[in-house]
């Protein structure tokens, strides 16, 4: 990653702290800048809602997303872990922890990853979720790397609590929620678009979102078009 690279992804994040930035869009941004400048396989990010329990908001690829939800239900894996302690967890070696996270682990390794870290998103002391990295091979990330992906994860956290402050009338909390129920509506239309089109769901989500952006649309105001067939993509 240049220096070049490194400073695009840093401007693309802090552009998206206007007034009315679309969230979803953000988080999926977050996501697919931190495999590419961390030079890792997937990224994914939780938040917590209005009730304080984590959530999966985004995820660079469908099949991260499915292990984001599995570490949820079964309440095992690095990013509740991060989550809970607000301290980063690293894993170099997936085949190490198949007692710590049975479940997460023998998924995770089907899924073809083989290391894991996880990174608080917090500002001061409070800690609103984490930012999961994923790689396809056995290792550590190393110092440097570790913070830089931290640095990455407070940027995001940054900007959503910047939009709290921009829009003084909605805790951000309900932001949150608004983002949970709209991730819903475009999981709705990623399959509508997969089927309709033939494609893998990540094929799918693609098309979504280059599609709102060309038309200037909110990704979940698309979403929503979608299902109920008043668009077409």
């Amino acid at each position: 990653m240049s220096e070049r690279q490194l400073t695009e992804a840093f401007v693309e994040l802090a552009d998206t702290l206007v007034d009315d930035f679309d969230m979803m869009d953000f988080l999926h941004q977050v996501t697919v800048r931190c495999a590419q400048v961390l030079d890792v396989s997937a990224a994914g990010v939780l938040l917590t809602d209005q009730r304080g329990e984590l959530r999966v908001v985004a995820a660079s690829t469908e099949q991260t997303r499915l292990l984001e939800l599995l570490q949820l239900q079964t309440d095992e894996g690095p990013c509740p872990e991060c989550f809970h302690t607000g301290r980063p967890v690293a894993v170099a070696d997936l085949s190490t922890t198949a007692h710590r996270w049975p479940r997460f682990t023998a998924e995770a390794r089907r899924s073809g990853f083989a290391s894991v870290h996880a990174l608080p998103m917090r500002l001061r002391t409070e800690v609103i979720g984490a930012l999961n990295l994923f790689g396809a091979e056995p290792g550590a990330l190393d110092a440097d790397t570790i913070r830089l992906g931290q640095a990455l994860a407070d940027v995001a956290t940054i900007g959503l609590l910047q939009a709290r402050a921009i829009r003084h009338r909605e805790t951000l909390a309900e932001q949150l929620q608004t983002a949970l129920n709209s991730r819903i509506v475009i999981e709705q239309a990623k399959g509508v678009v997969a089927e309709r089109r033939k494609i893998d769901v990540d094929q799918s989500f693609i098309l979504l979102r280059g599609t709102a952006r060309t038309s200037n649309r909110r990704l979940s105001e698309l979403a929503r078009a979608v299902v109920d067939g008043s668009a077409i993509v």
